[in-house]
């Protein structure tokens, strides 16, 4: 973030950390709902995440189980990101999750029917 002072650093961090929260929902959301749909209307309901994540690797919309996972247990702590070293955990798993979001983006938008 080169020549932004400290406070501003903070604030953009914090909006990067707000919208990979928002979209890990949507990502882990439109996976059951695809399931729903192109799967069986029950798919989705009592399984755990990695059950769910395990079942869109099965039907190729993601391809590691593992990194959903990592992106879960981010997303887990983001109610604890007014401490910095928390907060610094989850800012560094955002970049492969942009990745693997864009991923299952495209895979739903082939696979949508």
């Amino acid at each position: 973030m080169g020549d932004l002072d400290t406070v501003l650093q903070n604030a953009v961090k914090a909006g990067v950390i707000k919208h990979f929260e928002f979209t890990y929902e949507q990502s882990w959301l439109a996976i059951k709902k695809w399931l729903e749909i192109n799967v069986s209307p029950n798919t989705g309901d009592g399984v755990t995440r990695r059950e769910l994540f395990r079942l869109g690797w099965e039907q190729r919309l993601i391809d590691d189980v593992d990194g959903w996972m990592r992106y879960h247990r981010a997303r887990n702590l983001t109610s604890h990101t007014y401490r910095e070293a928390t907060a610094n955990e989850v800012y560094a798993v955002i970049p492969a999750f942009i990745v693997d979001a864009q991923l299952l983006l495209a895979a739903l938008e082939v696979r949508n029917d």
